[in-house]
């Protein structure tokens, strides 16, 4: 067994002022977007956990792109016929997280997940690469397959003129009821501040670490 009890990382980088932060989360949420953007250290800051219920009554997580964010919505795209659009379809409570290691920083909301408009799927389905236009219709996404070769020869078999965005694929805009910023701080006693919407307002609270 891998002893993992001598881990340990002192957190610096960072803190929250309840007397500096803004009235609304997006404020907040773009500024640490941006850092982390910025930063050489993150490849991808819009990469994100996606969790969901699943259809077997488990939980389960994934990382998934952020494509926009604004003050209504974060906003990606998928197969509504994956395991994770099965399980939205069921249960659209969703929780979404952004952890930037290198910025002792992370972001949690909590929010309801509802499909974009056709015409929304659209422009972002056919501003995308070519190949990944394909690989959006070759792909049965979750489903059980033979091998990869069998996705390849799909894809190979398929003409640029049969391209057309599937009615199955398109995206989803998480509108969050809570969002809660963690940055880490010194002897554990981290930094949370949680923005929770009451009545159209957003309140802004500290919890405990």
């Amino acid at each position: 067994m891998k002893d993992l009890h001598d881990y340990r990382k002192s957190y610096q980088k960072g803190a929250l002022d309840e007397t500096d932060l803004p009235t609304h989360w997006i404020e907040l949420f773009s500024a640490w977007f941006e850092q982390a953007d910025q930063s050489e250290q993150i490849e991808e800051a819009n990469a994100m956990h996606l969790s969901t219920l699943g259809l077997n009554g488990f939980p389960k997580s994934r990382v998934v792109l952020m494509k926009s964010f604004s003050v209504e919505s974060l906003i990606f795209f998928t197969n509504y016929n994956s395991e994770k659009g099965k399980s939205i379809a069921q249960y659209n409570k969703v929780s979404v997280s952004f952890f930037w290691p290198s910025l002792e920083k992370q972001v949690i909301f909590l929010g309801t997940a509802e499909k974009l408009t056709a015409s929304a799927s659209d422009r972002y389905f056919y501003s995308r690469p070519v190949g990944s236009q394909k690989g959006a219709i070759v792909s049965n996404q979750s489903s059980v397959i033979e091998s990869r070769e069998d996705l390849l020869k799909a894809l190979e078999h398929l003409d640029e003129s049969q391209i057309k965005r599937p009615e199955h694929w398109g995206g989803y805009a998480v509108i969050p009821q809570s969002v809660e910023f963690w940055q880490g701080r010194e002897n554990r006693l981290h930094d949370r501040i949680r923005y929770q919407k009451v009545n159209d307002q957003w309140n802004l609270e500290r919890l405990a670490p």
